[in-house]
């Protein structure tokens, strides 16, 4: 029951998130500033569930470590190959806006690829004395929110350039997104205290942070491969890539701001997956604009050697 509460209502969320694009959030703006908080929302509150207990640091770093790994990984992977192309318009005029609307989403992708970077990076950093402490947290949520900020700024600078506002309609998607939100913490919360209480060997609460991290790809996937399939590539990159600043470094940073984590053993290794898979990325969409299906099936491969050394072994 509190997995279909779970999915319906990451459902609703990403309904009403897909029909804000027309209402003043269009392309990858959309995907990097209104997206990851819908998608990335269930991230946000498992860290605030865990947080009641001061040793569940480790498994907050799991779970967005598999997020971030299984967005970047399987996800795009998989929208790289079974995905279609975007479909042009018919006539030169049209094709002229159209390039050059690529020309500038490409741009943005690649800025928010070099945020994943510097995030990242910052933490890996950070975490090399084997603990996040009060001030690295602050540093963190720092960043994400200096992030945020650009975007809130962008978004005006358009609409004024467009001459367009944002339309009253929106009120009524973010009281429905409020109600899905409240949702998706009421299936977290019972589902972590399930997992804390039962007896079931492959449920274990060791590894809580993985099956969390996989459960919580789940309505981004949908979203990934909707788009995917309708030919908007920009979205389902900047979508993946967006939720991953949720994870880090927002619910890294927020966790830690009041409780110290220790860093676990896989630390490591999904840092250095993350890093890898955001450079061939990078190097795909500058080079063609998209992910070819090859690198694709390298992803999703990555992704399988994450899992198996992480997880199974």
């Amino acid at each position: 029951m509190q997995l279909a509460i779970f999915i319906a209502a990451n459902l609703l969320m990403i309904w009403r998130l897909h029909a804000m694009e027309g209402k003043g959030f269009e392309g990858t703006v959309l995907g990097t500033l209104i997206m990851p908080y819908c998608s990335g929302f269930a991230n946000l509150v498992f860290a605030f569930v865990m947080s009641k207990s001061v040793s569940n640091g480790g498994a907050v770093i799991e779970n967005c470590l598999v997020n971030n790994t299984t967005n970047l990984t399987l996800i795009l992977g998989l929208s790289a190959v079974f995905g279609t192309a975007a479909v042009l318009p018919k006539t030169k005029a049209q094709q002229k806006i159209h390039a050059e609307f690529s020309r500038i989403n490409r741009f943005n992708l690649l800025f928010t690829l070099i945020a994943l970077f510097l995030f990242t990076g910052t933490l890996w950093a950070l975490a090399k004395d084997h603990e996040l402490n009060f001030y690295d947290g602050l540093i963190l949520v720092g960043l994400f929110l200096f992030w945020q900020i650009l975007h809130v700024f962008e978004v005006l600078k358009d609409n004024i350039r467009k001459n367009k506002s944002f339309h009253w309609s929106i009120a009524i998607d973010l009281v429905l997104i409020a109600v899905s939100a409240y949702g998706i913490y009421f299936a977290v919360d019972h589902l972590v205290e399930w997992v804390s209480t039962t007896k079931n060997p492959l449920f274990s609460f060791a590894k809580i942070g993985w099956f969390s991290g996989i459960l919580m790809v789940l309505p981004n996937a949908f979203l990934a491969l909707y788009y995917s399939h309708i030919g908007r590539q920009d979205i389902v990159l900047s979508s993946q890539i967006g939720d991953g600043h949720i994870c880090i470094p927002m619910c890294i940073g927020l966790f830690s701001v009041f409780n110290p984590i220790r860093i676990p053993d896989s630390f490591q290794m999904g840092a250095y997956i993350i890093l890898g898979a955001g450079a061939v990325i990078f190097l795909s969409v500058a080079a063609i604009g998209r992910i070819p299906r090859f690198v694709g099936v390298g992803l999703i491969g990555a992704y399988a050697f994450f899992l198996y050394n992480g997880l199974i072994q």
